[in-house]
């Protein structure tokens, strides 16, 4: 009697207990820029979970990139991992080095799943691929785009549809739209691009334009001095030591938003990821359009991947798969794009009745996605953490005028070399 009582028994208390998902998923996600992000995601996680009522989704908020990655490296450590994480594109190299993250390849095992794998923008991929490998699935990922205030232009007898083509023309619009007061303090600058937070991206596009990437493609080499990129700290440095028309010094990334929508700044250089913000807080017309170029256009990708952590069960990996090719559906990621400004990840994204009908109404929406051709990878290499600081540290140099951009990214080339040579 005892046995079939005890069974009895446990079995009333299956049938009462709280119903509990098959597996559960935790994931990091950085909150970087503007918006409300949170809620975004939040929802998309309950509605997911409505959908596959055998999997539960805990999305952790950490803060920015660099936040991200080291809670959930930690995590890691302690043996209570995440088993995904959206993280930034660039950390690839430094995950593939710690032996911590699996390719998407390894789980996905249907017709069906290897195409998803290819149905990603290729330049949004340069940052997710290792030896033929796709580790890092696009998701919130961005380019640097032009923002312009247009009733600025007009007042400077500037043609509000038209913004700076190249360098030159950005410096001359730039130059008529500075404004000062009675006593020549200025009160609104010509252009203003961050310095702060994430310089080496900005300073990226300033290269790219003038000719060079960074970085090889194997993330072992970085050609900081070479002719045409130290040329592009020299103009961004005259931007505002010889034509005056920014802040001399470095400028603000957490603020810069905020001052060009309050008419700080005619133009500013910033992500996509704030699109959606500053087109609910502007209170004034305003355009965005590709960054100037110089010997070309040109701008790098930017933003985070959805990563898997090797310390995951194949259920596990099989529920991460189901929901990041869920989080990645045409319609997510127009409906993605739309809620923030980021881009749609895949080229089906455009083609969904929302997105055009919102792209009519909202021609922004799609610049970014249109600069993709001129786009390039993110700075990346191994060793990424150092060798960016380097040139994240040579450009506030010269910016602020302790030395010259030649002397300062001759010296970080220097030290890049000696921490990439073992890699080659």
């Amino acid at each position: 009697m005892r046995p079939l009582f005890a069974l009895l028994a446990a079995a009333l208390l299956a049938a009462t207990a709280p119903a509990r998902a098959d597996t559960e998923l935790t994931f990091y996600y950085p909150i970087a820029v503007g918006g409300p992000l949170t809620k975004v995601i939040d929802g998309y996680a309950r509605d997911f979970e409505k959908e596959n009522p055998g999997i539960k989704i805990n999305p952790i908020y950490a803060g920015n990139y660099d936040d991200a990655r080291i809670k959930a490296l930690a995590a890691l450590k302690a043996g209570q991992p995440a088993q995904i994480s959206v993280l930034y594109s660039i950390d690839l190299y430094e995950l593939i080095e710690q032996d911590v993250i699996v390719p998407w390849d390894d789980v996905a095992s249907t017709a069906e799943e290897k195409a998803w794998l290819k149905a990603f923008y290729p330049s949004l991929m340069m940052n997710g691929i290792y030896k033929g490998k796709v580790y890092g699935i696009p998701f919130q990922r961005s380019t640097i785009v032009l923002y312009w205030n247009k009733d600025a232009f007009k007042q400077a007898g500037l043609n509000p549809e038209q913004p700076p083509a190249n360098w030159k023309e950005m410096a001359q619009m730039a130059g008529k739209l500075v404004q000062k007061d009675a006593g020549g303090n200025v009160t609104r600058w010509g252009v203003m691009v961050p310095s702060t937070g994430y310089p080496y991206w900005m300073f990226q596009a300033f290269a790219r334009q003038n000719g060079h990437d960074l970085m090889n493609k194997d993330g072992n080499r970085t050609n900081y001095g070479n002719p045409d990129v130290i040329a592009a700290l020299q103009y961004w440095r005259d931007l505002g030591a010889k034509h005056k028309v920014m802040p001399e010094g470095t400028v603000e990334w957490g603020t810069l938003r905020q001052q060009f929508t309050e008419g700080k700044t005619a133009m500013m250089w910033h992500t996509t990821g704030n699109l959606t913000a500053v087109k609910n807080s502007a209170k004034f017309p305003f355009g965005v359009a590709m960054l100037p170029a110089s010997k070309q256009r040109g701008s790098p990708t930017g933003g985070g991947n959805f990563y898997m952590f090797k310390k995951t069960t194949p259920e596990e990996r099989k529920a991460a798969l189901t929901f990041v090719k869920w989080m990645t559906t045409p319609e997510r990621a127009a409906d993605w794009s739309m809620a923030t400004g980021y881009v749609a990840v895949r080229p089906e994204a455009y083609d969904t009745a929302a997105l055009k009908a919102y792209a009519k109404d909202f021609p922004q929406a799609v610049v970014a996605r249109d600069q993709f051709k001129y786009a390039t990878a993110e700075l990346a290499t191994f060793q990424t953490g150092r060798v960016r600081k380097l040139l994240d540290d040579a450009i506030q140099a010269a910016l602020t005028g302790q030395k010259t951009p030649a002397a300062a990214l001759k010296a970080a080339q220097g030290e890049a070399d000696r921490l990439l040579k073992p890699y080659r």
